[in-house]
């Protein structure tokens, strides 16, 4: 028996073009045009929080940021197609996705900020601290989806990674066990083609990751991560498939990470610059523009309005991250267990010391309270 319905698409899914024109596809439909409008608020507000992170890293405000700029397709598909029960399981890059699932953008940037916890909450939001080792989210999603059909929720877990993870022991693991025991969890790869500065055709010789699924029992299928409005209709009906008992799936997007990998990353040492702009055409967001403009969805004061909302969120990333927050180094001790035990007490006690020395020198006092 060849499964071939687990099998992905020898293209990727494409809904809209890369000159905003639409494609007739025998199998999705265009989404409905306040969809498309509403994600085209999303794509607008997530490139306006990837260039204002850029900014807060270079003025120091930022300890890092990953930039998802030329993925916004992939992280406001991801967060419309969740309803309110559902939840997110993010990777570092996907801070756009985290805001657009209604975290606030200034609580999803402490960790980013180089705090020592998630800046939100994440039972409220129901949106998982973003994490930076690859693939380990993989694990807990499908732990938290398993705990969710057990309990006999209504509950669907999306688990976002990138190409990189895919090499990763963990991200095996998480299929498998998703797929034996047919939980209601869908995988998200945003293939950007560079798993840092390893390049896609280094990391599998697989026809495609989505091809990946068919190996775990489940069905697997591409979609131009440029396209919104095809990832809106694929992620879409991979998410209902799940709440509809219907078990996990692989999506792949195609996609391009535009920026370097963090701002510590030189990508200019392994790929070429004709290669980075020949991605431009393909931008999420003017490909959406020109559609919505070309069937009247869009109009000036529309754009104007979207444009306000972005600089709004920019604004108060801002002022949130250009106020010096008030620090306990006790809370590096405080709270990792329930009871300190006596290697942590005397880790405190001598950073404590430290600090006292630190605040002596200052004031240009010796420990005995003498005058140097």
């Amino acid at each position: 028996m060849l499964h071939t319905d687990l099998l992905p698409r020898d293209t990727a899914v494409q809904l809209i073009d890369e000159t905003g024109a639409p494609v007739t596809d025998e199998q999705y439909v265009l989404p409905d045009p306040d969809t498309l409008l509403a994600a085209y608020r999303g794509l607008v507000e997530g490139r306006r929080i990837n260039d204002q992170a850029g900014a807060l890293v270079r003025q120091g405000r930022l300890a890092v940021y990953p930039s998802s700029h030329g993925q916004e397709a992939c992280q406001v598909g991801a967060a419309m197609v969740l309803e309110a029960a559902d939840w997110l399981f993010p990777t570092y890059r996907d801070s756009v996705a985290v805001i657009a699932r209604g975290v606030e953008p200034a609580d999803a940037m402490v960790l980013l900020k180089g705090d020592w916890h998630s800046g939100y909450d994440v039972r409220a939001h129901r949106v998982a601290p973003q994490a930076t080792p690859l693939a380990t989210q993989l694990l807990h999603a499908v732990g938290f989806a398993q705990a969710a059909k057990h309990r006999g929720e209504d509950t669907v877990v999306l688990a976002l990674c990138g190409d990189g993870a895919t090499s990763e022991g963990d991200f095996h693991e998480a299929m498998n066990f998703a797929a034996v025991f047919h939980v209601p969890v869908v995988f998200f790869v945003q293939n950007n083609e560079f798993a840092i500065s390893v390049p896609l055709c280094r990391q599998t010789a697989a026809p495609s990751l989505a091809h990946k699924a068919i190996g775990y029992g489940m069905p697997g299928q591409r979609v131009d991560g440029n396209d919104v409005a095809a990832v809106l209709t694929v992620l879409g009906e991979a998410v209902s498939r799940a709440r509809a008992g219907g078990g996990p799936s692989l999506i792949e997007a195609h996609t391009y990470r535009m920026q370097a990998h963090t701002n510590a990353d030189d990508d200019t040492r392994y790929r070429e610059r004709e290669e980075v702009q020949s991605w431009i055409a393909r931008d999420p967001l003017q490909r959406l523009r020109t559609y919505l403009t070309s069937t009247g969805a869009l109009d000036a004061d529309a754009e104007e309005r979207f444009a306000a909302g972005a600089e709004e969120i920019a604004t108060a990333m801002r002022a949130a991250l250009n106020t010096d927050a008030d620090l306990d180094p006790e809370d590096l001790f405080r709270f990792v267990t329930a009871t300190r035990s006596p290697q942590l007490d005397e880790q405190w006690h001598l950073l404590r010391d430290e600090i006292d020395r630190s605040h002596l020198a200052d004031a240009g006092t010796t420990p005995n309270g003498g005058q140097r």
